[in-house]
């Protein structure tokens, strides 16, 4: 009996494992906040384990602390990504802020915040690790990358994301010279270093892309009314970045077809970043996650953000027919 593919799956098919990057080259892996599937986010287990299973880029994100050290997290708040809430000496720290009450990171020194640790955010993921791994710095992060490759003898990319500067500017923080000295004091701030530079917020790319030559991606998660690209479009991104980092759902239709996204950006020389797969979520497109890795790398995209490294080097691969 024959079998009846889809529009999609023979689109897939008629790439037959050509990777249209803009490169021309097979796309990225980015280890989402390290290997972040398996363990807590942004811990030292979590990006080695993701150098371990090959993945092309790290990926931390970057509040302040009081005290104007970058600090490893993604949200401004404490209380679901470490043990704060079971430490006794910070339970008077707890305030109203962005409409929560909670622990918030730019309320701790970064000494503070390094005697935290660190655990799983998702409820249906393994918390067998939690409280045993600390929260690093943006520098202990990277001490962490100059050891791995000191091991690998290679250079690691990593894709920092500068969290939410307009909300760190109300408590007269600034992340930018701060990431701009820690690239400095390691060669980093130069157009070819291994490093990327992201962001929700194109004030600070704009700023940075003045006092630095170093890449830089603008993310958008949607076009509403206030929308994160600050009303801008993609002809006026590429006037200052080098990469668009958009959710997949702005590039896939349900079908696993392209809305046209990728290739618009692609057109103006833009490199594009999408997120974010993970191996226990609902696909964007297709019936797996696999499905929708698939239809990301056959669309082009140059490189795709995941909570499960393996995942996607192994698709990379069967792709490539590796």
């Amino acid at each position: 009996m024959l079998a009846i593919l889809s529009a999609a799956a023979l689109s897939l098919a008629a790439q037959d494992a050509v990777f249209p990057t803009l490169s021309g080259e097979p796309p990225l892996v980015i280890a989402h906040r390290g290997a972040s599937g398996t363990y807590p986010e942004h811990t030292e287990i979590a990006f080695r384990a993701a150098f371990e299973q090959g993945a092309d880029i790290l990926e931390p994100d970057l509040m302040m602390s009081s005290d104007g050290a970058l600090i490893v997290r993604h949200d401004p708040y404490l209380s679901t990504s470490t043990d704060i809430a079971h430490r006794p000496e910070f339970a008077n720290r707890r305030r109203a802020l962005m409409g929560r009450e909670d622990w918030w990171v730019m309320d701790f020194t970064a000494e503070e915040l390094q005697s935290l640790r660190a655990r799983q955010v998702f409820e249906d993921r393994d918390s067998s690790h939690d409280d045993a791994h600390p929260v690093l710095t943006f520098d202990d992060f990277l001490d962490l990358v100059d050891e791995l490759q000191a091991e690998c003898a290679c250079a690691i990319t990593t894709e920092p994301e500068i969290k939410l500067p307009a909300e760190h500017a109300a408590f007269g923080l600034d992340p930018l010279p701060v990431l701009l000295e820690s690239l400095d004091a390691r060669g980093l701030n130069a157009a070819e270093a291994p490093v990327i530079v992201q962001s929700f917020d194109a004030p600070f790319l704009q700023r940075l892309a003045e006092a630095s030559p170093v890449r830089t991606v603008m993310l958008h998660s949607g076009d509403e009314p206030g929308g994160d690209m600050n009303g801008l479009g993609l002809d006026e991104v590429a006037g200052f970045a080098s990469g668009y980092g958009a959710y997949k759902g702005l590039l896939l239709n349900p079908d696993g077809s392209s809305t046209g996204v990728v290739e618009a950006a692609h057109a103006l020389g833009l490199e594009v970043h999408a997120w974010t797969h993970r191996d226990d979520r609902e696909p964007a497109a297709g019936e797996t996650s696999d499905d929708e890795l698939r239809h990301l790398y056959a669309l082009g995209v140059d490189g795709v953000f995941t909570d499960f490294p393996a995942t996607a080097m192994r698709i990379r691969a069967e792709m490539a027919g590796e």
